[in-house]
Protein backbone atom coordinates (compact mmCIF):
# COMPACT_ATOMS: atom_id res chain seq x y z
CA UNK A 1 0.00 0.00 0.00
CA UNK A 2 3.13 2.24 1.06
CA UNK A 3 4.51 1.22 -2.53
CA UNK A 4 2.06 2.38 -4.65
CA UNK A 5 1.73 6.23 -2.81
CA UNK A 6 4.21 7.95 -4.83
CA UNK A 7 6.31 6.57 -7.75
CA UNK A 8 9.53 4.82 -6.53
CA UNK A 9 12.59 7.00 -6.54
CA UNK A 10 16.19 6.17 -6.13
CA UNK A 11 18.20 7.12 -3.01
CA UNK A 12 21.19 8.95 -2.77
CA UNK A 13 19.73 12.16 -5.09
CA UNK A 14 22.45 14.21 -3.10
CA UNK A 15 25.05 12.37 -4.04
CA UNK A 16 25.64 9.73 -1.08
CA UNK A 17 26.44 6.22 -1.63
CA UNK A 18 26.39 3.11 0.61
CA UNK A 19 30.13 3.83 0.97
CA UNK A 20 29.93 7.44 2.09
CA UNK A 21 27.37 6.73 5.01
CA UNK A 22 29.29 6.32 8.07
CA UNK A 23 27.66 4.74 10.94
CA UNK A 24 27.42 7.75 13.08
CA UNK A 25 25.83 9.66 10.54
CA UNK A 26 23.90 6.63 9.62
CA UNK A 27 22.44 6.81 13.43
CA UNK A 28 21.85 10.29 13.40
CA UNK A 29 19.94 9.96 9.94
CA UNK A 30 17.23 7.37 10.92
CA UNK A 31 16.63 9.47 14.04
CA UNK A 32 16.24 12.54 12.10
CA UNK A 33 13.30 10.28 10.14
CA UNK A 34 11.59 10.15 13.71
CA UNK A 35 11.48 14.08 13.41
CA UNK A 36 12.50 14.96 16.95
CA UNK A 37 11.54 18.45 17.13
CA UNK A 38 8.23 17.53 16.58
CA UNK A 39 7.59 14.64 18.73
CA UNK A 40 8.91 17.25 21.76
CA UNK A 41 5.38 19.03 20.86
CA UNK A 42 3.79 15.92 21.34
CA UNK A 43 5.25 14.96 24.69
CA UNK A 44 4.92 18.54 26.01
CA UNK A 45 1.12 18.14 25.29
CA UNK A 46 0.99 14.24 26.74
CA UNK A 47 2.70 14.63 30.19
CA UNK A 48 0.75 17.49 31.82
CA UNK A 49 -2.39 15.79 31.08
CA UNK A 50 -1.13 12.54 33.38
CA UNK A 51 -0.91 15.03 36.18
CA UNK A 52 -4.08 16.59 35.61
CA UNK A 53 -5.58 13.21 34.93
CA UNK A 54 -3.75 11.86 38.16
CA UNK A 55 -4.56 14.72 39.96
CA UNK A 56 -0.74 14.91 41.03
CA UNK A 57 2.30 13.74 40.01
CA UNK A 58 1.57 9.97 38.47
CA UNK A 59 3.62 6.74 38.20
CA UNK A 60 6.86 8.09 37.24
CA UNK A 61 7.40 4.51 35.69
CA UNK A 62 4.50 4.79 33.92
CA UNK A 63 5.37 8.29 32.68
CA UNK A 64 8.51 6.87 31.36
CA UNK A 65 6.63 3.85 29.44
CA UNK A 66 4.27 6.25 27.92
CA UNK A 67 7.17 8.65 26.85
CA UNK A 68 9.18 5.66 24.84
CA UNK A 69 6.09 4.55 23.96
CA UNK A 70 4.54 7.66 22.56
CA UNK A 71 8.50 8.73 20.60
CA UNK A 72 8.23 5.21 19.02
CA UNK A 73 4.50 5.79 17.98
CA UNK A 74 5.12 9.37 16.68
CA UNK A 75 8.64 8.39 15.47
CA UNK A 76 6.59 5.39 13.13
CA UNK A 77 4.11 7.93 11.58
CA UNK A 78 7.16 10.46 10.51
CA UNK A 79 9.28 7.88 9.27
CA UNK A 80 6.71 6.39 7.01
CA UNK A 81 5.15 10.08 6.30
CA UNK A 82 8.84 10.61 4.76
CA UNK A 83 9.09 7.55 3.14
CA UNK A 84 5.48 8.70 1.19
CA UNK A 85 7.12 12.21 0.54
CA UNK A 86 9.75 11.65 -0.06
CA UNK A 87 9.21 12.94 -4.23
CA UNK A 88 8.61 16.27 -2.89
CA UNK A 89 11.10 16.71 0.19
CA UNK A 90 13.17 16.55 -2.57
CA UNK A 91 11.76 19.61 -4.19
CA UNK A 92 11.41 21.62 -1.16
CA UNK A 93 14.37 24.21 0.29
CA UNK A 94 13.52 23.04 4.00
CA UNK A 95 13.57 19.11 3.50
CA UNK A 96 15.92 18.59 1.18
CA UNK A 97 18.58 17.60 3.43
CA UNK A 98 16.15 14.88 4.78
CA UNK A 99 17.70 11.12 5.18
CA UNK A 100 15.74 9.71 2.16
CA UNK A 101 16.70 12.58 -0.28
CA UNK A 102 20.03 12.84 0.27
CA UNK A 103 20.04 8.66 0.32
CA UNK A 104 21.61 8.50 3.79
CA UNK A 105 18.55 5.78 4.59
CA UNK A 106 17.43 4.19 1.82
CA UNK A 107 13.21 3.92 1.03
CA UNK A 108 13.66 0.23 1.95
CA UNK A 109 14.84 0.68 5.41
CA UNK A 110 13.02 4.16 5.74
CA UNK A 111 9.46 1.84 5.19
CA UNK A 112 10.56 -1.10 7.23
CA UNK A 113 12.06 1.11 10.25
CA UNK A 114 8.59 3.45 10.27
CA UNK A 115 6.59 -0.28 10.18
CA UNK A 116 8.79 -1.74 13.31
CA UNK A 117 8.29 1.08 15.20
CA UNK A 118 4.66 1.41 14.74
CA UNK A 119 4.27 -2.67 15.66
CA UNK A 120 6.79 -2.06 18.52
CA UNK A 121 4.86 1.12 19.75
CA UNK A 122 1.86 -0.59 19.99
CA UNK A 123 2.40 -3.60 21.77
CA UNK A 124 5.17 -1.65 24.13
CA UNK A 125 2.31 0.95 25.42
CA UNK A 126 -0.41 -2.23 25.28
CA UNK A 127 2.17 -4.38 27.57
CA UNK A 128 3.97 -1.76 29.69
CA UNK A 129 0.71 0.67 30.18
CA UNK A 130 -2.93 -0.19 28.66
CA UNK A 131 -4.62 -1.34 25.71
CA UNK A 132 -6.56 1.96 25.72
CA UNK A 133 -3.97 4.03 25.44
CA UNK A 134 -1.74 1.84 23.01
CA UNK A 135 -5.05 1.92 20.44
CA UNK A 136 -5.15 5.61 20.84
CA UNK A 137 -1.46 6.05 20.01
CA UNK A 138 -1.90 3.49 16.59
CA UNK A 139 -4.88 5.56 15.82
CA UNK A 140 -3.13 8.41 15.90
CA UNK A 141 -0.30 7.06 13.46
CA UNK A 142 -2.84 5.05 11.01
CA UNK A 143 -4.56 8.44 10.86
CA UNK A 144 -1.83 10.63 9.89
CA UNK A 145 0.22 8.04 7.42
CA UNK A 146 -3.61 7.35 5.50
CA UNK A 147 -5.39 10.04 6.17
CA UNK A 148 -3.10 13.05 6.13
CA UNK A 149 -0.72 12.04 4.29
CA UNK A 150 -1.58 9.88 1.83
CA UNK A 151 -5.45 10.95 1.43
CA UNK A 152 -5.38 15.26 2.59
CA UNK A 153 -2.07 16.77 1.85
CA UNK A 154 -1.75 16.94 -1.84
CA UNK A 155 -5.40 16.98 -2.51
CA UNK A 156 -6.90 20.29 -0.26
CA UNK A 157 -6.00 23.15 1.08
CA UNK A 158 -7.88 21.93 4.43
CA UNK A 159 -5.03 19.42 5.06
CA UNK A 160 -3.78 20.39 8.28
CA UNK A 161 -6.83 21.10 9.37
CA UNK A 162 -8.38 17.42 9.65
CA UNK A 163 -5.11 16.23 9.14
CA UNK A 164 -3.74 18.09 12.36
CA UNK A 165 -6.40 15.31 14.55
CA UNK A 166 -3.74 13.01 14.48
CA UNK A 167 -1.09 15.58 16.38
CA UNK A 168 -4.16 16.10 19.32
CA UNK A 169 -3.98 12.42 20.08
CA UNK A 170 -1.70 12.15 22.48
CA UNK A 171 -4.26 14.17 24.82
CA UNK A 172 -6.41 11.20 24.99
CA UNK A 173 -2.85 8.63 25.09
CA UNK A 174 -1.79 10.77 27.95
CA UNK A 175 -5.60 10.68 30.42
CA UNK A 176 -6.17 6.77 28.99
CA UNK A 177 -2.62 5.59 30.70
CA UNK A 178 -3.42 6.75 33.76
CA UNK A 179 -7.26 6.12 34.09
CA UNK A 180 -8.13 4.01 31.52
CA UNK A 181 -10.66 5.94 29.85
CA UNK A 182 -10.90 9.47 28.61
CA UNK A 183 -13.22 12.07 30.02
CA UNK A 184 -14.23 15.64 28.55
CA UNK A 185 -11.09 17.39 30.19
CA UNK A 186 -9.49 15.92 28.16
CA UNK A 187 -11.63 16.80 25.02
CA UNK A 188 -11.30 20.12 25.55
CA UNK A 189 -7.63 20.07 25.67
CA UNK A 190 -7.61 17.83 22.29
CA UNK A 191 -9.71 20.85 21.18
CA UNK A 192 -7.55 23.25 21.91
CA UNK A 193 -4.80 21.52 19.72
CA UNK A 194 -6.92 20.98 17.83
CA UNK A 195 -7.35 24.81 16.76
CA UNK A 196 -4.06 25.94 17.50
CA UNK A 197 -2.58 23.27 14.79
CA UNK A 198 -4.22 25.37 11.83
CA UNK A 199 -2.67 28.96 12.65
CA UNK A 200 0.68 27.24 13.83
CA UNK A 201 0.89 25.53 10.63
CA UNK A 202 -0.12 28.17 8.28
CA UNK A 203 2.09 30.78 9.07
CA UNK A 204 4.74 28.51 8.80
CA UNK A 205 3.47 27.62 5.33
CA UNK A 206 3.12 31.14 4.67
CA UNK A 207 6.89 31.56 5.00
CA UNK A 208 7.72 28.71 2.95
CA UNK A 209 5.20 29.67 0.28
CA UNK A 210 7.17 29.08 -2.81
CA UNK A 211 8.54 25.61 -1.49
CA UNK A 212 4.69 24.11 -1.56
CA UNK A 213 4.47 26.00 -4.33
CA UNK A 214 7.03 24.23 -6.29
CA UNK A 215 6.10 21.07 -4.61
CA UNK A 216 2.54 21.18 -6.00
CA UNK A 217 1.09 21.14 -2.31
CA UNK A 218 -2.37 23.01 -1.81
CA UNK A 219 -1.14 24.54 1.53
CA UNK A 220 -3.73 27.66 2.34
CA UNK A 221 -1.32 29.97 1.54
CA UNK A 222 -0.18 28.61 -1.77
CA UNK A 223 -4.08 28.79 -3.01
CA UNK A 224 -5.35 31.20 -1.36
CA UNK A 225 -3.67 35.49 -0.13
CA UNK A 226 -2.07 36.20 2.55
CA UNK A 227 -5.00 38.21 4.10
CA UNK A 228 -7.64 35.40 3.15
CA UNK A 229 -4.97 33.21 5.79
CA UNK A 230 -4.67 36.17 8.34
CA UNK A 231 -8.01 35.84 8.77
CA UNK A 232 -8.78 32.09 8.75
CA UNK A 233 -5.75 32.66 11.77
CA UNK A 234 -8.09 35.07 13.45
CA UNK A 235 -10.92 32.65 13.73
CA UNK A 236 -9.45 29.79 14.77
CA UNK A 237 -7.58 31.69 17.39
CA UNK A 238 -10.53 33.24 19.06
CA UNK A 239 -12.01 29.72 19.03
CA UNK A 240 -9.12 28.23 20.10
CA UNK A 241 -8.41 30.85 23.27
CA UNK A 242 -12.68 30.01 23.94
CA UNK A 243 -12.06 26.45 24.12
CA UNK A 244 -8.70 26.27 26.27
CA UNK A 245 -11.27 28.29 29.00
CA UNK A 246 -13.70 25.26 28.98
CA UNK A 247 -11.16 23.63 31.22
CA UNK A 248 -11.84 25.33 34.22
CA UNK A 249 -14.89 24.17 35.04
CA UNK A 250 -14.67 20.86 33.67
CA UNK A 251 -11.55 20.28 35.39
CA UNK A 252 -12.05 22.21 38.59
CA UNK A 253 -9.01 23.66 38.25
CA UNK A 254 -7.39 26.69 40.70
CA UNK A 255 -7.32 30.15 39.98
CA UNK A 256 -3.58 29.71 38.15
CA UNK A 257 -5.20 27.74 34.74
CA UNK A 258 -7.78 30.34 33.92
CA UNK A 259 -5.61 33.72 34.77
CA UNK A 260 -3.02 31.89 32.53
CA UNK A 261 -5.21 30.62 29.64
CA UNK A 262 -6.72 34.27 29.22
CA UNK A 263 -2.99 35.92 29.63
CA UNK A 264 -1.41 33.83 26.83
CA UNK A 265 -4.33 33.71 24.81
CA UNK A 266 -4.61 38.01 25.15
CA UNK A 267 -0.76 37.58 23.63
CA UNK A 268 -1.87 35.22 21.15
CA UNK A 269 -4.52 37.36 19.90
CA UNK A 270 -2.54 40.62 20.00
CA UNK A 271 0.08 38.64 17.68
CA UNK A 272 -2.51 37.19 15.66
CA UNK A 273 -4.22 40.68 14.85
CA UNK A 274 -1.11 42.59 14.52
CA UNK A 275 -0.73 40.15 11.31
CA UNK A 276 -3.72 40.30 10.00
CA UNK A 277 -3.59 44.11 10.14
CA UNK A 278 0.26 43.60 8.48
CA UNK A 279 -1.57 41.38 6.17
CA UNK A 280 -4.56 43.66 5.54
CA UNK A 281 -2.19 46.73 4.61
CA UNK A 282 -0.40 44.50 2.06
CA UNK A 283 2.44 44.31 3.66
CA UNK A 284 4.71 41.08 2.25
CA UNK A 285 8.29 39.51 2.81
CA UNK A 286 10.30 39.73 5.64
CA UNK A 287 8.12 43.03 7.13
CA UNK A 288 5.08 40.70 7.50
CA UNK A 289 7.02 39.08 10.54
CA UNK A 290 4.19 35.86 10.29
CA UNK A 291 6.85 33.95 12.44
CA UNK A 292 6.80 35.78 15.28
CA UNK A 293 3.09 33.89 15.79
CA UNK A 294 4.80 31.05 14.72
CA UNK A 295 7.14 31.05 17.42
CA UNK A 296 4.79 32.38 20.00
CA UNK A 297 3.07 29.36 19.19
CA UNK A 298 4.63 27.39 20.15
CA UNK A 299 5.75 28.91 23.33
CA UNK A 300 1.98 29.54 24.28
CA UNK A 301 1.36 25.43 24.10
CA UNK A 302 4.21 24.54 26.03
CA UNK A 303 3.56 27.14 28.96
CA UNK A 304 -0.58 26.05 29.17
CA UNK A 305 0.57 22.54 29.02
CA UNK A 306 3.17 23.25 32.21
CA UNK A 307 0.16 25.24 33.68
CA UNK A 308 -2.06 21.95 33.24
CA UNK A 309 0.90 20.23 35.12
CA UNK A 310 1.25 22.99 37.93
CA UNK A 311 -2.58 23.22 38.51
CA UNK A 312 -3.49 20.30 40.20
CA UNK A 313 -1.05 20.90 43.20
CA UNK A 314 -3.05 23.97 44.20
CA UNK A 315 -6.14 22.93 44.18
Amino acid sequence: MFVTAVESRPAGVAGTTPAHRPFGARVGAFVALTKPRIIELLLITTVPVMFLAQRGVPDLLGVLYVVVGGYMSAGGANALNMYIDRDIDAMMTRTERRPLVTGMVSPREALVFGIALAVGSTLWLGLLVNWLSSGLALAALLFYVFVYTLGLKRRTAQNIVWGGIAGCMPVFVGWAAVTDSVSWSALVLFLVIFFWTPPHTWVLSMKVREDYARANVPMLPVVKGNLVVARQIIAYSWVMVAVSLALWPLAHTSWLYPVSAVVLGAFWLKEAHALHARAKAGVVGAKLKEMRLFHWSITYLTLLFVVVAVDPFLR
